[in-house]
């Protein structure tokens, strides 16, 4: 049985596909008498759609959702709250060709081997087109958690290809990531990105890369032992992303590089706060989190489609060759910052909801 829902307190079940008349996402457990900002949900979806610059596809989707229940007079009323987006330039008869031919890194063989059918057009439930509505989604929760919580999200492009920025953590902030076409705060790393895709475009390739995100203005306490960690949870709905590959928190894999002695985060007193003097941990200490800054990296491949000439094989077995044709980005790391801020605040406001039983 598919899972589409994400969630425990607070749930999200996603629904259709990259061809068909609707994409939308259905949300329970949102508290009542909540002012949506329209405006902001909005903006949240414009900067995930697809043909926002030279550099992602040119699919034209203007991505304008209607909320069809759970919102009265726009505070929400604590019944479930669905939200629809409509496909207006799907083109299903462009993947006519491979309807018999499996891609190579997609899920067409996956999904017909366990299902014994597939929707072709351009992935079905597989492609990435179905993250406009967990943007939508994770904007209401993003809003939620900096009504509440004062609780802020800030995710930009770390690297793509053999390209790395150098971005200073402290000041960082949404504005100045947006200004970027790349989303990357690194000028001179940002143009150099630009360029590579440029090129991995012309030459029919695709280039993958990494998103760094942090979350500021946590408070203590969120995650639960020992299966509902927040690392865990953040884990799981960012693995759900299409195209990524791996995830580390704070130091990830350089801890196994060091002493406990240079990696441990010493405690201190800071007024009558206890806080840590380092946060190698990423805000975190046994799932939980300990007041300072989440930091994550994200992983993602090179887009899967490209037109340049792969091996593959027919459902009937016969090999063949497939240079793929269509409207893909070279590059998901652009468009993908907006799906891990919006993952990340629903798995956040998710934790937040259940927090508030923790303690009688």
């Amino acid at each position: 049985m598919a899972e589409n829902t994400l969630g425990k307190t607070l749930k999200i079940t996603s629904f259709g596909e990259s061809h068909g008349a609707y994409i939308g996402v259905i949300i329970d457990g949102f508290p009542s008498n909540f002012l949506i900002d329209i405006e902001d949900l909005q903006n949240a979806l414009n900067r995930r759609r697809p043909g926002q610059s030279h550099l992602t596809t040119q699919r034209k989707e203007d991505d304008k959702f209607q909320i069809i229940s759970g919102v009265f007079e726009g505070r929400t009323t604590g019944a479930t709250i669905t939200i629809l987006i409509p496909n207006n330039d799907a083109k299903p008869t462009d993947y006519e060709p491979l309807k018999d031919v499996y891609r190579p890194s997609h899920a067409d063989f996956t999904y017909q081997s366990k299902y014994g059918l597939r929707d072709y057009r351009g992935g079905g439930r597989s492609s990435a087109r179905i993250t406009a509505g967990w943007v939508a989604a994770g904007a209401l929760a993003e809003q939620f958690l900096k009504s509440v919580s004062g609780i802020e999200i800030v995710s930009w492009v770390d690297s793509v290809y053999s390209v790395q920025a150098e971005v200073n953590e402290k000041i960082i902030t949404r504005e100045e990531i947006e200004t970027s076409v790349v989303r990357c705060p690194d000028d001179a790393a940002a143009a150099r990105m630009e360029v590579e895709i440029e090129m991995a475009k012309t030459e029919g390739d695709s280039l993958g890369g990494t998103i760094r995100a942090l979350i500021r203005n946590c408070p203590v306490g969120l995650g639960e032992p020992v299966f509902g960690k927040i690392n865990a949870k953040l884990g799981h709905a960012l693995l759900s992303i299409n195209a990524v590959k791996g995830v580390e928190f704070g130091d990830g894999f350089d801890f196994a590089k060091f002493k406990g002695s240079e990696m441990n985060d010493a405690l201190a007193m800071d007024g009558n706060k206890i806080t840590a003097l380092t946060n190698h941990s990423g805000g975190m200490q046994g799932g939980i989190s300990n007041g300072a800054d989440i930091r994550f990296r994200v992983a993602f491949k090179p887009t899967a489609t490209i037109s340049k000439e792969q091996q593959t094989v027919t459902s009937d077995g016969t090999e063949t060759t497939l240079s793929a044709a269509g409207r893909h980005d070279p590059c998901v790391l652009p468009r993908a910052v907006p799906i891990v801020d919006a993952v990340t605040a629903l798995v956040l406001m998710d934790l937040w909801l259940e927090n508030r039983i923790a303690q009688i």
